[in-house]
């Protein structure tokens, strides 16, 4: 039943501007899927669904099934200038605040992009933190997250 009602998310979220759990619950119920926020909470974090900017708002994508490392570079600026708020640094830490549900796709293109001294990123709802090292690299981090925050283009 898991593996038919994630099918059936991806349809909807292909079909449908899904902009929040709330919705998908809903849209699972028209179609049968009599489903909880925290089953869809889940079925979102296995599929690896991510929010991106469509339309003015946030709505629910696929992720695409491109390999580690190989995240278009436009699209990965985008994202971040639509979906980041503000990014500051603790120690070996960046910590990046974003749009709320948007932390989680925004994080996993910054594992896509392998930035070096990046260990690994940690998401939540609408905050994430970027594992850095060595600790003198998380200003670095910080920089270049800005640095694409006001649409400069560095390498």
């Amino acid at each position: 039943m898991k593996r038919v009602r994630q099918q059936k998310i991806l349809q909807l979220i292909k079909e449908h501007p899904i902009t929040s759990q709330r919705d998908l619950v809903r849209a699972l119920a028209a179609a049968g899927f009599k489903v909880t926020q925290a089953t869809v909470s889940r079925d979102i974090r296995e599929l690896g669904l991510v929010k991106v900017a469509a339309d003015g708002r946030l709505r629910y994508v696929a992720p695409r099934t491109r390999g580690k490392g190989d995240l278009d570079e436009a699209r990965f600026r985008r994202l971040i200038r639509d979906a980041v708020v503000d990014v500051e640094t603790s120690e070996n830490l960046v910590v990046v605040k974003t749009f709320p549900g948007a932390a989680q796709g925004v994080a996993s293109a910054i594992d896509q992009v392998e930035w070096p001294g990046v260990v690994g990123t940690v998401a939540g709802d609408d905050t994430f933190l970027i594992v850095v090292k060595p600790r003198g690299r998380a200003a670095e981090v910080r920089n270049r997250l800005r640095a694409l925050l006001a649409g400069e283009k560095r390498e």
